[in-house]
């Protein structure tokens, strides 16, 4: 019996254009080059792998109540052979039309179509396939609505350096799923921190900055500069990111960053005096004229320790000065002292057995064994039903 019934029925839900986009698409540029880009919708061959992997994630999601239903199980069920997916899929009512243009290509004798388009969604997803990965994104340990009053919780998520461009799209499924969730009336106040931001993609990042402080989620990006978001979210979502936040502290950065910073932080009326020395007298004059409040190369130049930012206020707490250029001090002492009451962190899952050995690794390569025989045998299954059905036996060739 698998470990994993429930908890991804949240995660892998319907085609909302949202969801298997962002399965598909991973990192941009240079984090996963081999994906399809977000901004060539609308293309044949972005189209088709998200139309089919939606419909393979509704069928699991109705067959057998959902028990099937997590990632993994749709990664399995994409690489089996077409000649079985199409039948099973197109046997379901609700999902014939998602699979109408496949089958015809497919009777219609269009082979190399149909594995090209396969193609674009097995080879992004293929990367995916591991034990590790497949372990950690089956399971019913919780739900990913963190600001549940019911459930509070705090989430940490962090990337494997070395394995960043395989793990990295796995991460933007559950962030683009806990941005929904999270981003609602009457849940508790709650914070997103991410922290180098440009090593994920957050599909809907933009969206969950303009609208969740009216739901009370406070949310802080971390990134070394605007050049780094740029090339990772593409220049729109950039853009948009970058005008929709209220709160900015830079340090030392250089080049276009540091002149959209200074351009951001405004100009003020400035006072300059000249000075002309000749044989016969001194001349002094005086005139005034706009300038930038922090020249951005005063930014370029900021000592460790030193910021520049800007903050935005509310109406019953007014702030006069917005714009800062200032040291932050840290409280070396104080924060020792709060260091040396931290308390460790709770052993959540022990992977020892009685005599001690650690079975962590026979326990994730079981799982993973599990999840392919699953899929094995609900395809047998399906497959069994469909030419026992004189009504359904036309769908299959050969």
């Amino acid at each position: 019996m698998s470990r994993f019934h429930n908890r991804n029925f949240e995660l892998l839900e319907p085609y909302e254009g949202k969801l298997s986009r962002t399965v598909l698409r991973g990192e941009r540029g240079s984090n996963v080059p081999a994906l399809p880009d977000i901004q060539k919708q609308g293309d044949f061959f972005v189209e088709s792998p998200i139309i089919l992997l939606a419909a393979i994630i509704w069928f699991l999601r109705i067959y057998e109540g959902g028990r099937y239903c997590t990632f993994p199980h749709a990664v399995e069920f994409l690489n089996r052979p077409y000649a079985q997916i199409f039948p099973i899929l197109t046997s379901y009512d609700e999902l014939a039309n998602y699979l109408s243009p496949f089958m015809d290509a497919w009777e219609g004798g269009a082979q190399e179509q149909l594995q090209g388009q396969l193609a674009s969604a097995k080879i992004p997803l293929s990367r995916m396939i591991s034990p590790a990965l497949y372990w950690v994104m089956t399971g019913n340990d919780f739900t990913l609505d963190i600001n549940n009053p019911a459930s509070p919780k705090i989430l940490v998520v962090g990337n494997n350096p070395d394995r960043q461009n395989i793990y990295s799209a796995a991460l933007g499924l559950y962030n683009s799923r806990i941005v929904k969730l999270i981003n609602k009336k009457k849940q508790l106040k709650s914070s997103v921190i991410i922290d180098e931001l440009p090593t994920i993609y957050f599909r809907g990042l933009d969206n969950l900055i303009a609208t969740a402080r009216s739901n009370k989620v406070a949310v802080c990006l971390g990134f070394q500069d605007f050049s780094q978001l740029t090339r990772d979210y593409g220049e729109k979502e950039s853009r948009v990111i970058q005008n929709t936040v209220g709160n900015v502290f830079s340090g030392q950065v250089v080049g276009e960053t540091a002149k959209t910073l200074s351009e951001r932080f405004g100009k003020v009326l400035q006072r300059r005096q000249s000075v002309s020395i000749n044989r016969q007298d001194v001349s002094t004059s005086i005139n005034t004229q706009m300038d930038s409040l922090i020249p951005a190369s005063k930014i370029s130049n900021l000592t460790q320790g030193m910021f520049v930012g800007a903050v935005s206020d509310n109406f019953d707490e007014r702030i006069e000065q917005k714009i800062f250029h200032a040291e932050i001090v840290v409280d070396t002492a104080k924060v020792s002292a709060e260091m040396k009451s931290y308390r460790p962190i709770p052993v959540i899952a022990d992977f020892r057995d009685a005599a001690g050995n650690d079975t962590l690794k026979v326990s994730i390569d079981a799982n993973y064994r599990q999840i392919k025989q699953e899929i094995l045998s609900l395809v047998d299954s399906e497959i069994t039903r469909i030419k026992a059905d004189p009504k359904l036996q036309g769908l299959m060739k050969g």
